[in-house]
């Protein structure tokens, strides 16, 4: 058998398991005495951190985001990192924290302004200096940014959200320990769940999967539609191990091949509405994998929508037949609001619609679809 070429390129170093981010933090400590750690709102997660740095002899400061990021905030944080002289960045979050760490860390060195690094609305200028050490602890399995090269970045002038990327960007190191996600809110849980299945679902479908990135995602497929399907009936540790490596599976591949029509009109929709990103991918999940299954020609390509099929099926105990809409069904219940329900209005899909064409992850998709068949699959999901 002739395997297709390809190139994978990821973190430096990846560490997973329970214990791995404590048992980190001498090697952290090795990454400079002048630390800036890049925390989410709440400290509940993370105020270990700058204590146990302090007692290795490090001054940090500690920068919050409190939401998605967007150029004002990268830019403080920016400021924040000049200003102390930063010689690492230390993100320690969800998967906007993670971003806003790695966008801090590639712009400290920057001799250009934000935008003309920024795709789409700016000029996508690459990287001319290597970014600060940058190292990624999640504390939610979902997007994998902990070992993607761009960060996603609202610039609300534009109602847009876009990618600064560039490979320098992939963290030095990425922690995946899952106990910083346990006892994750349920909501929260289920949004970043199925931000994490989307994202090992849509690289399996896309045009540019390669056999690295088949393996990581054909197991993990039904391991995180299991796993998310225990946590929203109870805590458990063992689900909780698999969704982290489930989000990790899926950062992987989405890095190295690419993602679909859930993604495409994510961004989008996330940049003109304030949705929070997990939560539309969710919903939009199952009537993606419908639409594309209605225009899919490809023998190659229709095989594995019904190995998809399978496995949801399989997860959610239904018949193959009504799998997509048992998926949806299944995520309402638990909780997923529609598409309405999220603050996307109809004008937003309207103008989503459009935009998507321009968006790298609906280059991927398996198939063209039309701005109309966009526009109908945002109202079948409500």
């Amino acid at each position: 058998m002739t395997h297709p070429t390809f190139t994978f390129a990821t973190a430096t170093e990846i560490r997973f398991g329970r214990g791995t981010a404590a048992d980190a933090v001498p090697d952290l400590a090795r990454l400079g005495r002048r630390l800036l750690l890049v925390t989410g709102a709440s400290a509940l997660r993370s105020a270990w951190l700058p204590e146990a740095l302090a007692t290795e002899g490090c001054e940090t400061t500690v920068f919050s985001v409190p939401g998605e990021p967007d150029v004002a905030m990268i830019e403080a944080g920016v400021a924040a990192a000049r200003l102390m002289g930063a010689q690492a960045v230390i993100a320690i979050g969800g998967g906007a924290v993670v971003d806003a760490g790695k966008a801090i860390a590639a712009l400290v060195p920057a001799t250009r302004p934000m935008l003309d690094h920024l795709e789409v609305v700016g000029r996508g200028l690459p990287l001319e200096q290597p970014p600060l050490p940058f190292v990624a602890l999640p504390t939610t399995a979902g997007t994998g940014a902990e070992v993607t090269r761009n960060a996603v970045i609202a610039v609300p002038e534009a109602r847009r959200k876009v990618s600064l990327r560039d490979r320098a960007m992939l963290p030095d190191l990425a922690i995946v320990d899952p106990s910083l996600t346990d006892a994750c809110p349920r909501a929260v849980t289920l949004a970043s769940g199925l931000d994490a299945i989307t994202q090992v679902i849509e690289p399996y479908l896309c045009t540019r999967a390669n056999p690295m990135t088949d393996a990581l995602c054909r197991d993990a497929i039904l391991v995180g539609l299991t796993a998310l399907r225990t946590l929203m009936d109870r805590e458990d540790p063992e689900a909780r191990d698999a969704m982290a490596w489930v989000s990790l599976c899926g950062g992987l591949a989405l890095a190295n091949a690419g993602l679909g029509v859930v993604h495409g009109l994510a961004g989008p929709l996330g940049g003109l509405t304030g949705a929070a990103h997990g939560a539309i991918c969710g919903v939009l999940l199952p009537h993606g994998l419908t639409l594309n299954d209605a225009r899919v020609v490809d023998p190659k390509v229709r095989a594995r929508l019904n190995e998809v099929r399978d496995w949801i099926a399989q997860a959610l105990g239904c018949a193959p037949d009504i799998a997509f809409d048992s998926l949806a069904h299944w995520a309402s219940d638990c909780g997923l609001p529609a598409l309405t329900d999220l603050g996307v209005t109809a004008d937003a899909q309207a103008q989503a619609a459009e935009a998507a064409a321009s968006s790298s992850s609906m280059k991927a998709n398996p198939v063209a679809l039309s701005a109309e068949d966009l526009r109908g699959m945002m109202a079948q999901a409500g």
